[in-house]
């Protein structure tokens, strides 16, 4: 018989309810994650995702302000912007863009430049934005393209706006330029909170008021919220704010007297810095050779740039902020001011001077005898041996600490970068600078010559200025600042920036009035006689004669027998009126031989402008450039009637003050014709 098996119904009845159980229980499950998703997609991440939507349904594109204006004191333009034609391509709405360039080509000039720019600015934009293919089209090129523009959709012409600035190469180094904003800088505004205000801003400030004032000239960014379809395509525009326009800066900068001292230099090399002693303002800073800003303003060309890059003269080295410089006999003045301070010298005290004075051994030269020397005829006759005994009494450290506190080696801390810092030695910068110890000691000897501005001094020309107006303003200094003022793109309110009250060094009273007594004697019995000889006003000055090359102590210096940029410079400091200045300033010209022969000229024209409003005549510009004027020769002019001819914004009166974000200069410094053994000086003034 066979087997037959039982089945247990109830058993397999269970089974299956646990498993239908299960199924039910997992699809459950299922279904309350699906509903916890739904859940959250729709309510908790609701508006992130309706963000996302609306961000794909529309887009906002920045609006560019317009760049606000550089104007000098008196409202002449520096930097300005126009409006100028563009050709450009929205890629959204063109099919194939290299055969629309080459069809364009056949109407308007396009070089591979401007495809080489094309492409660049193409990658950084959005498809439905207008990226330029090229600039300032001419009349004659805009009428070809609007009789073709039907063979062109997605090509329009459009009015930009560019940078301009209509005095060229005047002020150059002060106005600084714009350019293309480098990688460098994007990635400093990424990191900044004006980064927002920068979408869609192409150029920045590179160098000078451009760069240093960027956020006021700047302005507010604007934008337009458009509809946009999934190809990227403008359907309208929902909402937009209009861009704000920057303000413009109004610099101290006075600019007849910036063009009056650029061209009384010609194609000498050099640098003026002119400074009101009562306040601090910059009323010209001259760097010559300088260069045509509007070179930079659409990206310098390769061989404009090496031009200027490679020039022996240097046109590119900011010579009055940057350039570094013995300061020759323009720094006994301050010399001798630290000498009464430290009590190392009285106004009697006496020295005997016989024409050089030997120290260990080595004997350093003065030119000519003055025999006996006191302080006042030691400026006035400009007796080294003075000094290099002044300089050995006081040690190296002493003079450091008492003509730092003036503003030698070290940044004045003026409202545009790059300032440089100089050298003012002391044993520390010694053993900080050089890495042989026989080079890091300070051995006596080194000493005698800072005493006559020589040796290891290098300080530019904005710190020599920045202390003769400390002197002139009875030792009380001002911070040296460029910016005056800004005037409201929309309101036109005129308002001064501020600047911080005068510092009092804290000087002896008469010790100042003794130094100030003896340069003020310079002008009329000193080195610089003859030069303001006549003046109808007072005035103190300093010649002085700095070293480009070492001159052994055995040789006699002869100018014919050196190349010229191997010959001295030509220094001079000064300030005017002698009793109340109004103006002080120091000034170089390279390889022009003894100050009073090129730079105490320069000085004298300065003041005679600014004092009397005398422009030089045609004459006498011409003797100047050429370096062979003293006293001014025919007729001046009217400065006011030259000055005429300059386009000019009106400036309303001024409103109060306003704070400005401390600028900070660099410490950058360029040396510039420093002597190889600063430890033999030969100067004559």
């Amino acid at each position: 018989m066979g087997r037959f098996e039982v089945r247990n119904s109830e058993a397999e009845q269970y089974k299956f309810r646990l498993r239908v159980g299960a199924v039910a229980l997992l699809v459950l499950l299922l279904f309350c994650i699906l509903l916890f998703r739904l859940f959250v997609l729709q309510v908790v991440r609701h508006d992130a995702f309706a963000e996302r939507a609306e961000n794909n349904r529309t887009a906002v594109v920045p609006i560019v302000p317009n760049r606000g204006q550089i104007l000098d004191r008196n409202g002449i333009v520096l930097a300005t912007n126009y409006s100028a034609y563009t050709l450009e391509i929205t890629r959204s709405k063109v099919k194939d863009i290299d055969e629309t360039i080459d069809a364009l080509s056949e109407l308007v000039e396009i070089t591979p430049r401007d495809r080489r720019k094309f492409r660049r600015l193409m990658e950084d934009s959005k498809r439905f934005e207008s990226v330029p293919l090229r600039s300032r089209l001419t009349d004659e090129e805009v009428a070809r393209f609007a009789a073709q523009r039907w063979r062109f959709p997605g090509v329009d012409i459009k009015a930009r706006w560019f940078r301009n600035y209509p005095l060229q190469d005047v002020a150059g180094h002060v106005v600084g330029y714009i350019g293309r904003i480098n990688q460098k800088e994007q990635e400093a505004l990424e990191d900044s909170d004006d980064y927002a205000n920068y979408r869609g801003t192409e150029v920045i400030g590179k160098l000078g008021i451009e760069q240093s004032y960027e956020k006021q000239l700047h302005g507010l960014t604007g934008w337009e919220q458009l509809e946009t379809t999934a190809g990227g395509f403008a359907v309208r525009r929902l909402n937009s704010r209009p861009a704000t326009p920057g303000d413009s800066v109004v610099l101290t900068l006075d600019v007849g007297l910036q063009k009056l001292v650029e061209d009384l230099y010609g194609e000498r090399r050099g640098a003026l810095v002119a400074i009101d002693p009562r306040n601090g303002e910059v009323l010209a800073m001259v760097s010559k050779p300088s260069y045509d800003l509007n070179l930079f303003v659409d990206g310098i060309d390769q061989e404009n740039w090496d031009l200027l890059n490679n020039s022996i003269d240097r046109p590119l080295l900011n010579r009055a902020l940057r350039g570094t410089y013995p300061p020759g006999s323009t720094y006994k003045p301050f010399m001798a001011l630290a000498g009464l301070e430290s009590g190392k010298r009285k106004v009697d005290t006496t020295i005997q001077d016989n024409g050089s004075w030997t120290f260990g051994g080595h004997t350093f030269r003065s030119g000519h005898p003055n025999g006996p020397t006191n302080l006042r005829r030691s400026i006035i006759k400009s007796s080294n041996v003075y000094y290099y005994m002044l300089a050995n009494d006081m040690g190296v450290d002493m003079i450091h600490d008492y003509l730092s506190p003036m503003g030698f080696g070290r940044p004045t801390g003026i409202d545009v970068q790059g300032e440089g810092r100089g050298v003012l030695p002391s044993t520390e910068w010694k053993r900080n600078t050089y890495k042989r110890p026989e080079q890091r000691k300070w051995y006596a000897g080194e000493t005698i010559s800072l005493g006559i501005g020589q040796g290891y001094n290098h300080f530019t020309l904005l710190q020599v200025a920045n202390a003769t107006a400390m002197l002139a303003n009875h030792g009380v200094q001002h911070r040296p600042h460029l910016g005056k003022a800004t005037l409201g793109a929309v309101s036109r309110q005129y308002e001064a920036l501020y600047k911080e009250p005068g510092t009092p060094m804290g000087y002896k009273p008469e010790h100042v009035e003794a130094v100030r007594s003896a340069v003020a004697a310079v002008t009329v019995e000193g080195t610089a006689r003859r030069v303001f000889a006549g003046a109808p006003y007072t005035s103190g000055g300093k010649t002085g004669t700095a070293q480009a090359v070492t001159i052994g102590q055995k040789d006699k210096y002869n100018a014919a027998k050196l190349a010229e940029h191997q010959r001295d410079h030509s220094l001079y400091m000064a300030y005017a009126p002698a009793e109340n200045p109004k103006i002080a300033l120091a000034l170089i010209v390279e390889n022009a031989g003894f100050g009073a022969a090129a730079a105490a000229p320069i000085a004298r024209r300065v003041f005679d402008y600014w004092l009397l409003d005398h422009y030089p005549s045609e004459e006498d510009m011409a003797a100047m450039r050429k370096g062979q004027a003293t006293t001014p020769i025919g007729t001046p002019r009217s400065g006011k009637e030259m000055m005429a001819r300059y386009e000019r914004v009106d400036l309303p009166s001024l409103g109060a003050p306003r704070a400005l974000e401390t600028l900070s200069g660099g410490d950058l410094a360029v040396p510039h014709a420093q002597d190889s053994n600063p430890a033999e000086p030969e100067v004559e003034d």
